[in-house]
């Protein structure tokens, strides 16, 4: 990368990494992945070079410049980039007092020292030497990590509210739990499933599941108080939604005096990714992942 191009370059990650910041700030402090790209084409002022496609591949410029800085602010412990969403550290909200240059010379500054506590050499801020190489396959990862997840967000929505719940009883399987009332079609009383710490529901604490297929939609405060109610000696709560839930809903079940947990969309994914490889053929079936292997490090 030319040193001209290079600054122009850093310019460009310097305003749209920084607008990136402060609306996760607006958001409560996260932002999905498949959503940066928008807000910044409709929030940014870009340039026309910054909008253009380069390179082998044809990226856009701004994004491609995006991404390549986005390494550096991690390094600096100022974002978390974790399964297809951005969230704002401490540490990134504090260092919104300061100018965007400034950010991002502190961003950069602790990029040099992680890449020479590794004792990989590192030329001067305008003219890196294996960053370019090494970037790109973090960047290539990241996408490749937005788009899987993406994926199967897409497929989770596309099922109907019984297979949602049939996914969340397979998913309660895996994790060691019995499953003998998952409700059918018709009125559930509130309650989607039960699940068992031993095959004869002996055992204590039993879970009451509610289940709710509202991809689009946040849960409120009035749907989990709801669900506490039904509560008898010895149960406790599961609330799982495709969606998400309100400030509300999840002060409610933090300030209930029962045990109420709350999944939300991402976090079930998260959790099917993770036991997939404890359930039965017929339980992967419904929710089918495909594993490949990336070159990566022990960081």
């Amino acid at each position: 990368m030319a040193k001209e191009q290079f600054s122009r370059t850093k310019a460009c990650a310097t305003k749209t990494l920084y607008a990136v910041l402060k609306e996760m700030v607006r958001r409560g402090g996260s932002i999905p992945a498949k959503e940066i790209y928008p807000f910044v084409n409709e929030n940014v002022s870009l340039t026309d070079w910054e909008r253009e496609p380069a390179g082998k591949m044809q990226y856009i410029r701004w994004t491609n410049s995006f991404q390549f800085y986005s390494i550096d602010y991690q390094k600096a412990g100022f974002i978390v980039k974790k399964n297809g969403t951005w969230y704002i550290t401490p540490e990134g909200e504090k260092v919104l007092k300061k100018s965007p240059e400034e950010v991002m010379n502190l961003a950069r500054a602790a990029y040099m020292e992680w890449k020479k506590l590794r004792d990989i050499e590192v030329g001067p801020d305008d003219e890196p030497t294996d960053e370019t190489a090494e970037k790109d396959n973090s960047m290539n990862l990241d996408l490749l990590e937005s788009d899987a997840r993406e994926g199967i967000k897409r497929y989770v929505v596309s099922k109907s509210p019984y297979e949602f719940q049939d996914l969340v009883a397979a998913l309660l399987r895996a994790m060691g739990y019995h499953t003998p009332f998952v409700a059918p079609k018709g009125k559930d009383g509130g309650i989607d499933i039960i699940a068992y710490l031993d095959p004869l529901g002996a055992q204590t604490p039993r879970i009451k599941v509610q289940v709710k297929h509202k991809p689009d939609t946040a849960i409120g405060a009035s749907e989990v108080r709801a669900l506490s109610g039904v509560l008898k000696a010895g149960d406790i709560a599961l609330f799982v939604t495709s969606g998400t839930y309100s400030a509300d809903a999840r002060n409610a079940a933090s300030g209930s005096d029962k045990f109420l947990r709350l999944i939300d969309g991402d976090e079930f994914i998260e959790m099917w990714q993770e036991y997939y490889d404890k359930m039965s053929d017929d339980d992967k079936n419904m929710l089918p992942l495909k594993r490949i292997s990336f070159l990566g490090n022990n960081e």
